[in-house]
C-alpha cells in the first residue's frame, strides 16, 4: 500500500522534482571552465588561441550546417548560429568562426528557406543544437559539453534566437545580433541570459521598435544587456566588427563558460558604443 495518495503524492513528486532541478542547477554551476589563457582586450580582438577545423553537415530540422571545432582535445560549449531573412549562412561566418577560435564548438547554418521568420529560424537553431550534438564523424566528435548549450542569431535569427531561449530554459546564453520579431510572447518570459546588439543606423530593426523593446521585456531577474553601435547599419554582424566580436565571445565566456574572467569585458567603455544599458555587473 502507498505511504501517500492523491493531493501528498502530487506535493511530494513536485518537490522532488524541484530538488533535481535545484540539484542540477548546482552542478552546472559549481566551477568554472577556464578554457585559453588570462584574456586581454587585445588578444579578444583577433583570432583566439585555438586553430579550428570546419565540418559540414546535412540538415536535419535546418537547411544546412557547417561546425567549427577546435583542434585541441577537450570538451567545449556548443553555439548555433542562424543568418538573417534572405540572408546565406556565409553571412555570419566571419563571427561565429572567430568565437569558435577562442575555445567554442560553433555551428553555423542555412536555413530550409531564405524566407523563413523568425519563429520556424528558432526551431531550426535548436534542431541544429541538436545535430551537433549527435554527429559521430569528423573533428567535433567527443569535444561538446552538452550541459552548455547557446542560441545566436542575426535579424530574423536574431529574433528566432530571443525565441528559442524563451522556450527554452536549460540554454546557457542567447546572443541576438540587430534582431528582428513580431512579437514579444514568448520572449519575454526567458530565464536565458541574453546581450542584445543593435546599430543607431539600422532602417531594418530599428532599435526603439526591436532590440530595445526585447531588451525591456526580458525580465528583470534574467541576465540581461543591450548595446549599440554607433553609425553602423543592419548589416554590421557580417563581419567580425568591434567591439560586437569581443562583447560576444565574452557574453559566451562569462554565462557558457561561467568564466568570471570575461566580465570586464562587458563593461568596458568603448567609444564606439552608442549606448550601454544592462542589469550587470556580471
Amino acid at each position: 500500500m502507498p505511504l501517500f495518495k492523491g493531493p501528498r503524492m502530487f506535493a511530494l513528486k513536485h518537490t522532488l522534482a524541484a530538488m533535481t532541478w535545484g540539484l542540477l542547477a548546482l552542478a552546472g554551476t559549481a566551477h568554472a571552465v577556464e578554457n585559453g589563457p588570462v584574456p586581454t582586450l587585445a588578444d579578444l580582438k583577433k583570432d583566439g588561441p585555438y586553430a579550428v577545423t570546419s565540418q559540414k553537415v546535412a540538415g536535419s530540422g535546418f537547411g544546412s550546417g557547417t561546425i567549427y571545432s577546435p583542434n585541441t582535445a577537450g570538451k567545449y560549449a556548443l553555439v548555433a548560429v542562424c543568418p538573417g531573412f534572405v540572408s546565406a549562412e556565409s553571412s555570419i561566418t566571419d563571427i561565429s568562426r572567430r568565437l569558435a577560435t577562442h575555445g567554442f564548438v560553433v555551428i553555423t547554418i542555412g536555413t530550409k528557406t531564405l524566407l523563413d521568420f523568425p519563429s520556424s529560424r528558432a526551431t531550426q537553431l535548436l534542431a541544429a543544437l541538436k545535430t551537433a550534438t549527435t554527429t559521430t564523424t569528423g573533428p567535433v566528435v567527443g569535444k561538446i559539453d552538452t550541459a552548455r548549450q547557446v542560441v545566436s542569431g542575426w535579424s530574423m535569427g536574431g529574433g528566432g534566437t530571443l525565441e528559442a531561449a524563451g522556450i527554452t530554459p536549460g540554454l546557457k546564453a542567447a546572443v541576438a545580433y540587430a534582431p528582428w520579431h513580431s512579437t514579444t510572447t514568448k520572449i519575454k518570459t526567458s530565464t536565458v541570459p541574453s546581450i542584445i546588439f543593435g546599430a543607431t543606423g539600422d532602417v531594418v530593426a530599428p532599435v526603439a521598435s526591436h532590440s530595445q523593446k526585447f531588451y525591456d521585456v526580458l525580465p528583470t531577474s534574467t541576465k540581461k544587456q543591450l548595446a549599440v553601435l554607433q553609425g553602423s547599419n543592419h548589416f554590421f554582424p557580417n563581419s567580425a566588427i568591434e567591439p560586437v566580436s569581443y562583447s560576444n565571445i565574452s557574453w559566451v565566456k562569462r554565462f557558457a563558460d561561467g568564466d568570471t574572467r570575461y566580465s570586464q569585458f562587458l563593461s568596458v567603455a568603448d567609444p564606439a558604443w552608442s549606448k550601454v544599458q544592462s542589469n550587470g555587473p556580471f
